[in-house]
């Protein structure tokens, strides 16, 4: 196997580092006098410049020793954080991730550096943080993570910067260590606790850890009179170096059921997953194949087999859903940013919130969900929410408030983008839908037909186009992708009070249980998260309910639609018809098919270009028996028979 290009590792890390700095940066923002975010601010441009020079990227080094060089200013107190350093810093970020990917195409950034340091000189004469307060004694007590060793962090370099500040009595504790016999050389067991003497400011101390205090135990305290530390063996003097060296490398015993931290992770080509995938949807063809031959033949053994088979693949593919599982904060964190730069383009003052971002969905319905709720975040800060002077004299807060929820239901999630502006406009939205012949002049729809109208090609209420929004584009996009990806779109809103938009996406898109069906002669497959119960249609029913197709269930009208009729089958229906009654939202439909199956875990093939125009099914499976069945897109038919309903409603 070919080992994988170190530049291209430095790129996987240099990536993380930057977005580690962004969401530094965003929450330095609200609260500029953090001294803890300033530090984590200069420890990732530190990291990246140092990592950049390494492995031969000397453009990126020197650009990002600028913004290192105006953190350090501001961590040493010689100079404020202001909004103005932060939005610098976070301009020249894209500059950095373009000397990333191509190091030689991305310019000199003299621009961005021009702005970098006219902040830093206009936060010259502004009051800088106060100096923290030297005190003559502290009490430092340290241990570092089991894997510091291997990381290359030495212990007694630590020890020695800290005998620079002051005199130091040092005592290790050794109390942690395992027997001689379990001892591994490459862990690190000990911790220390140090008396320092000398008038020293915390910040001096915590600087000494800098670039190790995300992953160690550090604290730091003042001493009153001559308490002395709390110590169990003596740390040897200077001359015993070799010695304790030898003792800081064993390692702390871990405590049981405790995973070792280099051994929860581990890095793995998305590519690999996705290969990986495919080879688990072929197996569970190949099993659904096993199955059918298993059910014909009299060999027990055989049956045996083929449900051992049956168990282990099933086990197999929930175990690579999960795999293939990620937090949704990887795409809410996306968006401070995007919120960031919406108040400073737009003048507002904008607060993001996100709830439920612990909650997990596939990878690809995460990066093909980005772009949709891009547009639809935007609209939110340009149409939805008012200027701090327009919320004032509504009685609102001056600042407006955008929540990215997310939220587990059923075999989906609902991603809901909310706001607390001046709502959707009902008579513009009508207005705008008669003059472009989207609806007929006094017609009469409901609200949410209504708000159904804004997902139309071209179609704005903008009173002008703004570099943001109020081209017509963009939320007709949100739409199609949310529908490519087997989702809803719902809107609701108050006037006054503000929106809402929420997204309801099936977990994965790779495999899904299904229910499979015959209608004529053909098989299909209905998406089995979308089925609320299936009932038996008889034909006094089928007669009764020839000219609206509703039937009722537990006193409520259900429309449905006859699939051998929609799909033109030419074949007279079966006997005993049934009623497949699936829903998405709160709509609810109907499904007359011939026969019910069973269920189906069904591999999901995607449709060839040629039949990009049938919107009726959203993809293909490959039986057990090697023919194909087509997979019914839910919300299409849902909204075909609601429609049908109406149609037959206004006419009679």
């Amino acid at each position: 196997m070919s080992e994988q290009d170190p530049s291209e590792v430095f790129r996987i890390e240099a990536r993380e580092l930057l977005e580690q700095i962004e969401q530094g940066l965003l929450d330095l923002a609200g609260r500029l006098g953090d001294r803890e975010l300033v530090d984590a601010v200069f420890r990732g441009l530190h990291t990246l410049k140092g990592s950049g020079a390494m492995f031969g990227f000397d453009a990126l080094a020197a650009f990002t020793h600028h913004c290192e060089t105006a953190f350090d200013r501001v961590r040493k107190g010689q100079a404020p954080a202001t909004p103005a350093l932060i939005a610098a810093v976070l301009d020249a970020q894209g500059h950095m991730r373009a000397l990333v990917e191509d190091p030689g195409g991305a310019g000199d950034g003299e621009a961005l550096l021009a702005a970098l340091h006219a902040a830093v000189e206009a936060g010259e004469g502004a009051p800088a943080a106060p100096a923290p307060a030297a005190a003559s004694r502290w009490r430092v007590a340290f241990s570092l993570p089991e894997d510091a060793l291997i990381n290359g962090t030495n212990p007694l370099a630590l020890l020695a910067e800290l005998r620079e500040l002051g005199a130091c009595e040092v005592v290790a504790s050794t109390g942690a260590c395992p027997p001689f016999e379990a001892l591994d050389p490459t862990r690190c067991h000990l911790s220390w606790t140090v008396e320092l003497t000398g008038q020293v400011a915390k910040s001096d101390i915590e600087d000494v850890f800098i670039f190790v205090m995300d992953d160690m135990t550090l604290a730091i305290e003042p001493l009153s009179g001559d308490a002395p530390a709390e110590a169990e063996t003596p740390l040897p003097a200077a001359d015993a170096a070799p010695a304790a060296a030898a003792e800081d490398a064993a390692p702390r015993p871990q405590p049981a059921g405790e995973a070792r931290r280099t051994e929860q992770t581990l890095r793995v080509g998305a590519e690999r997953l996705d290969e990986l995938m495919d080879r688990v949807g072929e197996l569970v063809i190949a099993q659904s194949r096993l199955k059918q031959i298993a059910s014909q033949s009299p060999d027990a053994a055989l049956r045996s087999v083929s449900e051992e088979v049956e168990r282990l693949a099933s086990e197999l593919r929930d175990t690579m859903m999960v795999v293939r599982m990620v937090p949704i904060s990887n795409l809410f964190g996306r968006f401070r940013r995007l919120v960031h730069d919406l108040g400073r383009e737009t003048g507002k003052s904008i607060e993001l919130v996100t709830e439920g971002e612990t909650t997990e969905l596939d990878k690809t319905i995460i990066e093909r969900l980005a772009d949709p709720l891009i547009h639809v975040v935007r609209n939110s800060a340009d149409h939805g929410l008012e200027t701090a002077e327009e919320r004032l004299q509504a009685g609102k807060p001056a600042a407006g408030r955008i929540v990215l929820s997310a939220r587990h239901a059923g075999a989906d999630v609902v991603i809901t983008v909310s706001d607390d502006g001046r709502g959707i406009d009902r008579a513009r939205v009508r207005a705008r839908a008669e003059s472009q012949g989207l609806l007929a002049p006094g017609a009469q729809v409901s609200d949410a037909e209504l708000l159904q109208l804004i997902f139309q090609p071209g179609f704005s209420t903008a009173a002008k186009v703004t570099s943001l929004s109020g081209r017509g584009v963009g939320m007709d996009v949100v739409k199609r992708t949310v529908e490519g990806l087997r989702g809803v779109i719902e809107v609701a809103s108050t006037p006054g009070q503000g929106s809402q938009v929420s997204l309801r996406i099936p977990l994965t898109l790779a495999i899904i249980d299904g229910l499979l069906v015959r209608v004529g002669r053909g098989r299909y497959v209905i998406p089995l998260s979308a089925v609320e119960e299936c009932v038996e249609l008889s034909p006094e029913q089928d007669l009764r309910s020839t000219g609206r197709c509703l039937v009722s269930l537990r006193d409520r009208f259900v429309p449905y639609l006859r699939l051998r009729e929609v799909f033109a089958t030419g074949a007279p229906p079966d006997p005993h018809q049934k009623l497949v009654v699936v829903s998405t939202g709160e709509a609810r439909v109907g499904l007359v098919v011939d026969q019910i199956v069973g269920d189906h875990q069904t591999v999901i093939k995607s449709l060839t270009r040629l039949h990009a125009d049938v919107e009726m099914f959203s993809g293909a499976t490959i039986l057990g028996d090697g023919g194909v069945a087509l997979i019914l897109d839910v919300p299409h038919l849902v909204e075909t028979g609601q429609q049908q309903e109406r149609r037959l409603a206004a006419a009679g």
